[in-house]
């Protein structure tokens, strides 16, 4: 998710009107409060009341009654907000959230004082007293904000060339206060009743259906929405636009809408498909019903992160949402299933139960991007998402073998810290771990445990604890003892699952994935008919020889659920590992052993003396006695292991070496990916002579599986995405009889107008060839500009990346922070695709440290595009030099770097890099010598 930083509020001024008389109007003395939290009393000297950076929880908000009217000539707004709240302590003060928002006008004044940051404080002259509740009426305006956070203004252009405004919200984690006063923590969970004041020409969207509207003044209309169910803050969403919708209605009579500008209306109909299909399988498999009445998916022209799951109407960027038959890809159309999947399920993770404090956001993020697996496998069966899991698990693996990484709940506390946390980690390392988890516990046990977590904290808040008490079916002991059906948290031991023969405590276990940080390596050795096994922690940065590597060992220890197959059975046997070495016995007669079925589990493999030789004549004699995803798993551990100076470049490359007869499209994919991210990491260090043979290599080893793909659409989801992703990689390397093709289909399209239909699967080969010369790349340019589909904008925008005039990248970058041609939530994106291209590679980083204050002003600190824009310009470092040039950098810009968890993963990355080619240009220059023999 995108984020905000909070900086300083302005002052407030407040009305105190109580609900129900006060008991006493006296000065209290010494009122209770809730350990380690004093209510702030008296008025001599009217300093901020409160010091911390998270709320006081003795002022519970119950009911926000807001109006807001937003101006989308002026581009302002004003509002008032009625915040109904109880009073659990005595006290004077209430403080709460604001951010950017002024006073127009209050009915009775006591006094107010702006606080740090992000918080005012409102003093009244009468006791609050415990017990009693009260509201708080607030009258407020501001401009609509700039950027992507808060309540902002976005645009869209018609094809006539008109700009149109609209304002939409994004609030996760922080932002809502920049909207409304209000006490932003997800666990001040409250209802909220919307009135949203507009031209006639406009329609308002919120959580909840509209109930009545009426004509106020001068043709202003006021729609006045449903009371919400008790939600977070961050869940509140408005919207004011002139789009249109088309709609249905799921099974149970949900009604479902998929609203974008006029002109890409027609682009909305798959969305809605996936939607209501969406909506069904949650709710059949939660077996919860979707709680309100209204489900609104909107595409909103400027949109930072993927996509948001305001509860009720969920905001999306136009490639996230919008699929277009005539352009949009098969990897897009799974993409836009993926996403609204991931939203989905947020209506039950995240918005029916919500983590108590963002250091536990994985319990939203991680299981909802682990439903998108689940719901599209059950969904979309043709899609095949199974296969991108791996892909997932891989990308947690390589963050988390750094020592830059962080354990899955780690503390967050100011706004930087907590936009940090929506990260590899939370997501992808959580959806891995619940995968492990399932497939431990099994399907039937995990789905029965989610589903009582839900209905146990529906409306509430959770902790990492509830999730594993629910999983493991414990419970308070009131709740025993009242006779709900469960476990008493004294007997959780006796509840142990059993395992392989051996019972284990679930707490104990998941402690060790989610509380401490990193990824295990299990190294497995042959001794006669036993496995003996030992865990470490793997890191890709360190050598068990370096003087560091003891130390950042020193303490690391999971509870692995192991598996593995044999050659002696088709059996999956299972063993949890919860020491740091340990013995299996596998028997007599065993020819191989392969750890880690399917890569369920959440760790990386190392077979010892002699063992990856024998996984290497296995998949040469008979790959196919291994599951597709078990050879893309060795393909996998093995060029990591290769990094982490555990295993010889030459043993990885062998172990590929059987790729030509491999017929599944996915360890085919992962071993040319490895070649091509070598190929396009030595490219850029001059190595001219390595560089070309391994060209050489790429071209003539996949020969005749290039030579079968045909430029058109047909084939199976997974033949498609291999296609693109050949073809793609042939002409990069230019190939001749690649490069020929794509440019008669570019020329086709030039003297079509752009009119043709290039093949989806294509079309951005076709492109990226033909945005080589002037003429081409010109018009390129100028389709990007006119084009009504996000697909085809995207093709485009990577095909004028790939221009090896470094002027024209260099135009590129200027039009993306000038934001007008190349929108600013395309920047971040761009920069990383100039990045990759050799003639752009220190251009992009040059770039990034010109423009670091304007880049971290548009995307805030500690978001994900800062994120990416520092990890993603560095990312193919790997020269002591530019290490250096890098640590200068982060040097001179300290303060914020200090706070950035990025900055750290960089340096790691590059240091990584730089190893890997001390340790392996050598052997790679003598194998390639040898092969190409």
């Amino acid at each position: 998710m995108v984020l905000v930083r909070l900086f300083a509020s302005s002052l407030f001024l407040m009305s105190l009107v109580e609900s129900q008389p006060t008991q006493s109007s006296r000065q209290p003395s010494a009122p209770p409060h809730p350990a380690g939290e004093q209510s702030p009393l008296g008025t001599d000297n009217l300093s901020f009341p409160w010091s911390r950076l998270r709320l006081p929880r003795y002022i519970i908000p119950l009911h926000y009654h807001l109006l807001l009217h937003p101006n989308l000539t002026s581009l302002r707004f004003t509002g008032s907000v009625q915040i109904q709240i109880d009073v659990q302590n005595n006290t004077n003060w209430v403080v709460l959230h604001s951010k950017g928002l002024q006073i127009s006008k209050a009915t009775i004044v006591d006094q107010n004082l702006a606080g740090p940051s992000d918080k005012i404080g409102i003093f009244s002259s009468r006791v609050l007293s415990s017990g009693q509740k009260y509201f708080l009426n607030i009258e407020f305006g501001a401009e609509l904000s700039e950027g992507f956070y808060g309540f902002y203004r976005s645009t869209y252009r018609t094809s006539t060339g008109v700009t149109r405004a609209l304002a939409s919200t994004h609030f996760e984690p922080t932002s809502a206060r920049m909207a409304f006063p209000c006490f932003d923590e997800p666990s001040f969970k409250a209802n909220f009743s919307l009135r949203i004041r507009r031209s006639p020409e406009y329609i308002s969207l919120s959580n909840m259906p509209v109930v009545n509207t009426f004509e106020v003044n001068n043709g202003v209309l006021e729609d006045h929405f449903d009371a919400s169910v008790k939600m977070s803050t961050y869940l509140v969403a408005f919207v004011i636009c002139d789009f249109k919708s088309v709609t249905a209605r799921t099974s149970s009579g949900v009604q479902v809408s998929v609203y974008a500008s006029p002109e890409k209306w027609p682009q909305t109909r798959y969305a809605l498909e996936v939607a209501v299909k969406m909506l069904d399988f949650y709710g059949e498999y939660f077996n919860i019903h979707y709680p309100l009445p209204k489900q609104d998916l909107i595409a909103i022209p400027d949109f930072q992160s993927g996509a948001m799951e305001n509860w009720g109407l969920t905001t999306y960027r136009e490639t996230s949402l919008l699929f277009d038959p005539l352009t949009s890809t098969v990897s897009d159309e799974l993409w836009v299933t993926m996403v609204i999947g991931h939203e989905l399920a947020h209506q039950w993770f995240g918005n029916l139960v919500t983590m108590e404090w963002w250091n536990d956001i994985w319990l939203n993020e991680g299981f909802a991007r682990y439903m998108e697996y689940i719901s599209v496998e059950a969904t979309y069966p043709d899609l095949k998402v199974e296969e991108y899991l791996l892909d997932t698990c891989f990308s947690a693996v390589g963050h988390d073998s750094l020592n830059s990484s962080r354990p899955i709940s780690s503390p967050a506390e100011n706004p930087t810290q907590i936009k940090q946390m929506f990260d590899t980690v939370s997501y992808d390392k959580g959806a891995c771990v619940l995968h492990m988890l399932r497939h431990f516990l099994t399907d039937d046990v995990f789905q029965r445990g989610i589903v009582r977590y839900l209905r146990r904290y529906s409306y509430r808040n959770a902790h990492n604890q509830d999730l594993w008490d629910s999983l493991a079916n414990t419970c308070s002991e009131e709740d025993f003892i009242s006779g709900k059906h469960c476990y008493s948290s004294s007997q959780a031991s006796k509840n142990a699952y059993l395992f392989a023969g051996e019972h284990m405590d679930l707490t104990a276990m998941m402690n060790t994935w989610t509380l401490q940080k990193g990824v295990p390596l299990v190294t497995v050795t042959r001794k006669g008919p036993n496995l003996l096994l030992r865990q470490d922690r793997f890191l890709r940065t360190v050598l068990p020889s370096d003087s560091l590597w003891s130390a950042l060992q020193h303490g690391f220890l999971w509870h692995i659920p192991l598996t593995y197959k044999t050659d002696a059975s088709g059996t999956i046997h299972r063993h949890l590992m919860t020491t740091q070495t340990d013995s299996i016995h596998i028997g007599e007669g065993v020819s191989w052993v392969k750890v880690n079925t399917d890569m369920t589990g959440y760790y990386v493999v190392h077979y010892e003396d002699g063992g990856w030789d024998e996984m290497t004549e296995l998949l040469r004699e008979n790959h196919s006695a291994l599951s597709y995803k078990d050879r893309t798993h060795l393909i996998h551990n093995a060029f990591q292991l290769v990094t982490a100076g555990h295993l010889p470049l030459n043993k990885g490359l062998d172990l590929i070496g059987y790729l030509p007869m491999e017929t599944h499209t996915v360890p085919l994919l992962q071993g040319l990916g490895y070649l091509e991210a070598f190929y396009r990491m030595i490219e850029k260090r001059n190595e001219l002579e390595v560089v070309s043979n391994l060209r050489r290599h790429i071209l003539r080893f996949f020969r005749a599986v290039i030579d079968r793909q045909t430029w058109s659409d047909g084939g199976s989801v997974s033949e498609r995405r291999l296609r693109s992703k050949l073809l793609s990689l042939a002409c990069y390397l230019d190939d001749p009889r690649c490069l020929e093709r794509a440019q008669a289909s570019f020329t086709d399209w030039l003297q079509s107008n752009g009119t043709l239909n290039l093949p989806t699967d294509v079309a951005e080969t076709v492109f990226s060839v033909g945005a080589q010369d002037d003429r081409g790349w010109a018009s390129l340019l100028h389709t990007y500009n006119i084009s009504l589909s996000a697909a085809q904008k995207s093709q485009i925008l990577f095909a004028l990346t790939c221009s090896r005039d470094a002027k024209k990248l260099s135009r590129l970058l200027e039009l993306g922070l000038e934001g007008k041609v190349i929108r600013s939530q395309d920047l971040s994106s761009l920069i990383l695709m100039v990045a990759r291209n050799p003639q752009g590679h220190h251009l992009a980083w040059n770039f990034v440290k010109k423009n670091w204050d304007t880049l971290v002003q548009k995307f805030q600190l500690g978001s994900f595009c800062i994120r990416n824009i520092i990890i993603g310009t560095t990312g193919q470092f790997s020269s002591p030099e530019e290490l250096t040039e890098v640590k200068l950098f982060f040097e001179s810009i300290k303060e914020q770097v200090s706070q950035l968890r990025a900055s750290q993963v960089a340096l790691d990355n590059v240091q990584k890099n730089v190893h890997w080619f001390q340790r392996n240009l050598h052997t790679m220059r003598n194998w390639l010598n040898k092969t190409l023999q």
